[in-house]
């Protein structure tokens, strides 16, 4: 069986969901991959299936029949792949801002270089963003920066969400207990694969700013990024 499988999750990506998908196929290294839609209007699920057919024994569909955010999507997505036998497990957008010819960075960073989490990091080396107005960037930047000082974790992209797990991660993990759907999500993988000792190696990646479909950002998700962070170290004080 393949090692590696890349969870993508959807919320009305089908101007996107076909490339995503066979980019990632086109790959030299094999990737699995595993959609994981929330019911989206537009008919992505149905994509996906119609593609299966071509790609099959490598491309699956998690159906959920609402929409219950990123966090819980990859939640989803992150318990359908340990019931497998996958060693490394992706997180990636479908909108193309992760560019699927740096899954091999991410991907040698843990099954070569010592990492157990391998981040792919648009602040590591400068600002690596493209297509973004700078409103949006001094956001990200500064919430990542916020991040680091409140946690302590020396992350310059604690908001990443192009990302690889060993395995060993998330069965440590208990993910029952992750809470946050947005941004905060991310920032708690991170802070808590920090807090069991794993290796964060950050890995330098250009972000492009998607070119179809919308984007999902909103208030309530920066919100909870700013709040969440604050409620994550404070229970990190009583707790092991």
């Amino acid at each position: 069986m393949n090692d590696a499988i890349v969870i993508i999750p959807t919320y009305n990506e089908i101007e996107n969901i076909e490339s995503i998908i066979k980019d990632v196929f086109s790959q030299n290294k094999v990737y699995h991959i595993l959609v994981v839609d929330d019911n989206s209007p537009d008919n992505t699920s149905q994509k996906v299936k119609d593609l299966q057919g071509e790609f099959k024994g490598s491309l699956f569909l998690l159906q959920r029949t609402g929409k219950k955010g990123l966090g819980s999507a990859y939640l989803d997505g992150f318990k359908w792949a340990l019931e497998k036998s996958y060693d490394y497990i992706f997180e990636m957008d479908a909108d193309f801002s992760h560019n699927p010819n740096d899954l091999i960075k991410l991907y040698e960073a843990c099954s070569i270089d010592g990492a157990d989490v391998a981040v792919g990091s648009r602040y590591v080396k400068g600002i690596t963003v493209v297509n973004w107005p700078i409103s949006r960037i001094l956001l990200s930047y500064g919430a990542s920066k916020y991040v680091r000082m409140i946690t302590g974790m020396k992350i310059n992209d604690s908001t990443a969400g192009f990302v690889c797990y060993k395995r060993i991660v998330l069965e440590t993990i208990n993910l029952k207990k992750i809470k946050f759907v947005g941004y905060a999500f991310q920032i708690e993988m991170k802070f808590k694969a920090y807090k069991k000792g794993f290796v964060i190696m950050e890995i330098p990646v250009i972000f492009k700013d998607r070119i179809l479909g919308k984007s999902k950002m909103s208030g309530s998700i920066i919100s909870e990024a700013v709040f969440g962070v604050i409620s994550l170290k404070l229970k990190s004080l009583f707790t092991r």
